[in-house]
């Protein structure tokens, strides 16, 4: 695990909290960073950075899995698992879930859930900058339809992405978009550049886009029966998404995703604490390894070539 040239994945494992690293072609792993608080939920590494950024989504709740007091987190450490350091807390956020990198301009962004937002900082945590609220905490946090969970970027199209679960199981998640820089003259909530793409979805969580193919992925955490806890695809037009389907299936609550673009393949993670791969076609899914715990967010970062 010490080869730099080794494909790795970096995994966040929520209970017991800590980031694993991963060999997902030969399965060797190792813990890389015990977390001593909160629960991790989403990650994005860079690389040439050499740092490792998550959110945590705060204490556990003693029953449930509503995260209701402000307590999240954004944290970073280095690819060795040194210099550990909270970047936001004290809350700003509340319950930070899956996060986007845009290493070129030197920003983060995350969905935060209960706090019913979208926000955007520097990686040195300054600039804190709500970018869309969608329910103010914590009168509207009941209201799960208000949710926001999954995120990804399309900065060459100026483009935002993200997912709104609604009820578990309810068959109500949505997916939306709106634009990266804020129109003139709006604010977070009169914002009017916010367009629903897909709805009536089992449950949808995390994204990630393709870009060379224009093709947006997600989980889905929702009731099997009618195509939940599954691995998702559409392709990505001007006016929308397009061609939505399934393309595997059998997660138990899907919740992470990742995508190996050379070698044409997902990874996903669930709350059975399996992270599995498959075909980014579709196909059957496969258990690269096994944490010991529920997994959350992953991320991959390719091998040097």
């Amino acid at each position: 695990m010490s080869n730099a040239r080794l494909n790795r994945l970096y995994i966040l494992q929520a209970n017991p909290a800590a980031i694993l690293v991963l060999d997902p072609d030969s399965g060797e792993a190792k813990t890389l960073l015990a977390l001593p608080h909160g629960a991790p939920d989403g990650v994005q590494v860079d690389g040439p950075g050499n740092t490792i950024y998550w959110t945590s989504m705060g204490a556990f709740p003693a029953s449930g899995e509503v995260f209701a007091d402000p307590d999240g987190a954004i944290e970073c450490c280095d690819l060795d698992g040194r210099n550990h350091q909270i970047l936001i807390d004290g809350g700003a956020t509340v319950t930070p879930k899956q996060m986007q990198l845009d290493t070129a301009n030197g920003l983060i962004y995350w969905c935060d859930r209960e706090g019913m937002a979208v926000f955007r900082c520097r990686t040195d945590g300054s600039e804190l900058t709500l970018l869309l609220r969608t329910g103010r905490w914590p009168e509207d946090m009941g209201d799960v339809l208000r949710h926001c969970v999954g995120i990804a970027l399309d900065v060459p199209n100026g483009y935002l992405y993200w997912t709104q679960k609604g009820p578990p199981d309810g068959g109500l998640g949505r997916i939306f978009r709106m634009r990266l820089d804020m129109p003139p003259g709006a604010t977070a909530e009169t914002r009017t550049d916010v367009a629903l793409l897909l709805d009536k979805l089992p449950e949808p969580i995390d994204l990630e886009i393709d870009h060379a193919r224009q093709q947006l992925y997600w989980t889905d955490r929702g009731d099997p029966a009618v195509g939940g806890n599954s691995l998702n695809r559409a392709d990505i037009t001007p006016a929308g998404l397009t061609q939505p389907q399934v393309l595997a299936t059998g997660l138990k609550e899907g919740i992470g995703l990742t995508l190996d673009l050379q070698q044409r393949r997902a990874f996903v993670s669930d709350l059975s604490g399996a992270i599995r791969a498959v075909p980014m076609n579709g196909g059957t899914f496969t258990t690269v390894y096994q944490c010991s715990g529920l997994t959350t967010g992953l991320i991959f970062l390719p091998g040097a070539n």
